[in-house]
């Protein structure tokens, strides 16, 4: 009787177990279901390194936490063009749907930021914004030739426009006498030409206006958000996140090949804000401030290696400059400006070893700045140094190297004019006659001495070795 009441009281147990777990699952999908996000990242300024980085971890936290979609808040004027494409494949790959939201009024999506809403799931913008001026932007901030001599059917038939560059090109053009093409103007061709066939894959993709597309980046062209939807750039406008939503749910999205619905009603919105590391990212990743910690690093360094001891300026300088290579491995360096500045700094350097009359100097200036203007591969972008900037810092870089250190080396090589080693050479008078050793007065002081020469009072003498507090003289004159 006693084995049936605890094999009843076992059973409860276990049931009452399988009833609290299964009411532990439903509150849990329950809440799950209650819990329903949108994932927003805001971008805001050039696209960089950092913003790259601030998207693609992400992305990756929307798909961990099941998110419905993704919300790129965005108000940019254009940016790398490496960073750009990151951005853009991993959107492509983002097993969450992305739409990309130009707001708010007065916002924009240029240059590199066109390419992204293209590739975006939906394509959304605030009204009063505007997109466009895709042209990529050539090292040294010039600009590609936008218009071929020939465009007759202009926003009809853009697939001729290939053929009417390859006329061009071959000098059937302008009656056939046109002058070879230089190299500068072939890579402007060849940078325009990736360029119009990145957007066009894009727009083609999801089945955005092409035609405009290629406009905006040969054309520069550019759109407000009301024309934008009037010519299927866009999908939405939308006057805030919420009326976004509401007017995209139930829309039809292809994410990685598969047909998907959209459901965003009852959304809450999470917002994933960058943090310490992606604000670090995004300061050190300046070409302004990369270039200044460059600097600043090879400035500590030197100082350290000059005046061995202090510490100070070796750690600043060794952290500066681990912190420049850092954000030079993300930006696009070029490597001849970097070997230029380096040039640069030993012709300064080696002017107050080997006087050259200037001509180091002068050379070691140039070899600075050329390198500083060419720092970093701007093709595609408008990222460089600050030309104010690269002045500021070559003057003063000039004036540290051939003034302040040469005043330093200078003072290292003049005698010593205190403490012990000072008396060597130093002239002084006998008090007292004495065969070996006496006493002089050199300096205001009077010194014990020792001397092979025997020495009459008012003798001068000349110190030539110091031993403890005791010197060693020689005569200046014959002693009689």
């Amino acid at each position: 009787m006693m084995n049936h009441g605890k094999q009843s009281a076992t059973a409860i147990i276990k049931l009452v177990s399988v009833m609290l777990l299964a009411l532990g699952v439903a509150l849990f999908v329950n809440a799950k279901q209650e819990q329903r996000t949108a994932i927003m990242l805001n971008i805001q300024g050039a696209i960089s390194p950092a913003a790259k980085d601030f998207i693609h971890r992400g992305l990756g936290e929307a798909f961990e936490r099941g998110a419905e979609v993704v919300i790129l808040h965005m108000d940019t004027p254009g940016g790398l063009d490496t960073s750009m494409r990151d951005i853009i494949r991993d959107i492509i790959a983002s097993p969450v749907p992305v739409i990309v939201y130009v707001a708010p009024s007065g916002a924009r999506a240029a240059s590199a930021g066109t390419y992204i809403l293209y590739a975006s799931h939906i394509a959304a913008m605030a009204p009063g914004t505007n997109l466009g001026a895709a042209t990529p932007v050539q090292l040294g901030g010039g600009m590609p030739d936008m218009q071929p001599p020939s465009m007759p059917d202009q926003g009809k038939n853009r697939e001729n426009k290939d053929d009417s560059g390859d006329r061009e090109d071959s000098g059937e053009s302008n009656g056939g006498d046109a002058a070879p093409a230089s190299d500068a103007d072939s890579m402007k061709k060849k940078i325009l030409n990736d360029s119009i066939a990145y957007i066009r894959s894009l727009a083609e993709m999801r089945g955005r206006n092409v035609e405009w597309a290629e406009e905006a980046v040969r054309e520069a062209a550019s759109l407000s958000s009301e024309q934008a939807l009037q010519r299927g750039v866009i999908d939405v406008v939308a006057g805030n996140v919420d009326e976004l939503l509401e007017k995209v749910d139930g829309w039809q999205v292809t994410v990685n090949g598969v047909s998907q619905t959209l459901d965003t009603g009852n959304l809450v919105i999470d917002r994933i804000e960058p943090d310490w590391r992606n604000e670090l990212l995004s300061v050190i990743t300046d070409p302004n401030v990369a270039y200044i910690l460059m600097l600043l690093g090879i400035y500590g360094l030197f100082f350290e290696f000059v005046n061995p001891g202090y510490v100070l300026p070796g750690v600043t300088g060794a952290i500066c400059l681990l912190l420049a290579l850092y954000a030079m491995q993300v930006l696009p360096v070029n490597y001849a400006g970097l070997l230029l500045i380096l040039l640069g700094i030993m012709f300064m350097v080696a002017e107050l070893f080997a006087p050259s009359f200037g001509a180091l100097g002068i050379g070691g200036v140039i070899s600075f700045v050329i390198g500083s203007v060419i720092l970093f591969d701007t093709g595609g972008s408008n990222m460089r140094v600050a030309i104010p900037l690269i002045i500021t810092v070559s003057a003063v870089t000039a004036g540290f190297f051939l003034v302040a250190v040469r005043m330093v080396f200078t003072a290292h090589r003049k005698p010593v004019v205190s403490g012990m080693e000072e008396m060597l050479g130093s002239v002084g008078e006998v008090l007292e006659d004495f065969e070996q050793k006496g006493r002089i007065h050199v300096h205001g002081e009077t010194w014990q001495v020792i001397s092979d020469t025997p020495l009459k009072r008012g003798t001068r003498v000349k110190v030539t070795e110091i031993d403890g507090l005791t010197l060693k003289v020689e005569p200046l004159e014959e002693v009689t």
